[in-house]
């Protein structure tokens, strides 16, 4: 009995080897080329040409090991036709944004405590990032004010105060934050696209538009060539930046075509688990929000870091374990009022879910004081 208790930790931890020295050098190859430096380009910044490609060889392993497959729905994969443009920004950004990992990270729980709260996916917070490098000082030639970048008219519409004799509500990095996010809503409501909303934020809803029926098509790589400089390329760069802070795609990087592949995907893969996913209620669906998810997660230790039913989680989230122990990429649902602290304590999640996967100890009751 002891020599299968050793054989079968050694066995784990072999595997847990192998996982952590790929993971080290994905890392490595990543960081080698990767780079970041702010342009200004949320209302009015310096333009950079769709032209600009990677110097560094071999970058394409980021994106889905460079293996695209049009015939297959997109599993997070980068648009081949936004690979030249995000190899050649990212190689070009390197100190900054290693340096914004760190620096950055009290305004990014900001921003994921607030999207969270207004539905919206918390990969948006890349958006200021590319607005103003986090800057709530920052002011363009337009007269767009704060990390957000928000113009007069919009922070007048969200309520923002501006007048003499009271400080720009714009440069407070949360009041900002929920007017950006109604603008946000507003834009999905209109274009139900995220890259759309991103192009729309930057170049304005009519200008979007034009570039729609002009196109024939509301698909941003079928009509980005209708759309001013700036605004492609600012989209391309947002995308970039999710890439590099997030280790891959998701869904604020898909059109609305992709969402659609990319959903259908989910749900066959869920099929062939053997494990059907619940009709969830509108309600359900309004109240929680999803977030991609691979590695050595354990549901238990989810459930008790964030205070969740394990009913209500396992309803949420079935063939979570199946697929996750498979190394398989997973859309986490979690309540609204959850995401951002599950955004907060993801290393420590993750730690712990590899502690308990490597110790001989009994796993986490995760039953009481759940009920």
């Amino acid at each position: 009995m002891q020599g299968k208790f050793f054989s079968v930790r050694g066995f784990l931890l072999a595997r847990f080897a192998r996982y952590l020295l790929g993971t080290i050098i994905l890392l490595i190859a990543s960081f080698t080329i990767m780079s970041f430096t702010i342009d200004g380009t949320g209302k009015g910044g310096r333009k950079t040409s769709d032209k600009d490609s990677a110097s560094a060889k071999g970058f394409r392993t980021l994106f889905n090991g460079g293996n695209y497959d049009p015939d297959k729905p997109y599993l997070f994969q980068l648009n081949p036709k936004a690979v030249a443009f995000v190899e050649g920004y990212i190689a070009r950004e390197k100190d900054d944004l290693e340096k914004m990992r760190e620096w950055g990270k009290p305004y990014f729980n900001i921003y994921n405590k607030v999207l969270a709260q207004n539905g919206l996916p918390t990969e948006l917070k890349y958006l200021s990032v590319i607005e103003s490098n986090l800057s709530s000082t920052l002011r363009s030639h337009a007269g767009a004010v704060g990390p957000w970048q928000l113009m007069p008219d919009e922070a007048k519409r969200y309520g923002l105060k501006m007048g003499k004799g009271s400080k720009d509500e714009r440069t407070d990095f949360y009041k900002s934050t929920v007017a950006a996010s109604k603008l946000l809503n507003e834009l999905y409501d209109e274009f139900g696209d995220w890259l759309l909303v991103v192009a729309a934020y930057n170049g304005g809803v009519g200008g979007v538009k034009r570039a729609i029926k002009k196109a024939g098509s509301s698909n941003f790589w079928d009509l980005q060539y209708f759309l001013r400089e700036e605004t492609r390329n600012h989209v391309k760069k947002f995308i970039a930046v999710h890439y590099v802070l997030e280790g891959g795609g998701g869904w604020t990087c898909l059109t609305a075509e992709e969402t659609a592949l990319q959903k259908a995907n989910i749900d066959a893969m869920m099929v062939s688990s053997s494990t059907a996913a619940p009709i969830l209620t509108d309600a359900e669906m309004s109240t929680t929000t999803t977030v991609s998810l691979s590695g050595k997660y354990n549901a238990g230790v989810i459930i008790k870091t964030l205070s969740l039913n394990d009913k209500d989680f396992n309803r949420l989230n079935p063939g979570f374990e199946k697929m996750i122990s498979e190394g398989k990429t997973y859309q986490l649902r979690l309540p609204n009022d959850k995401m951002s602290l599950f955004q907060e304590k993801k290393q420590l999640i993750l730690q712990q879910s590899v502690q308990l996967l490597l110790s001989p100890q009994p796993p986490v009751d995760v039953a009481k004081g759940n009920a």
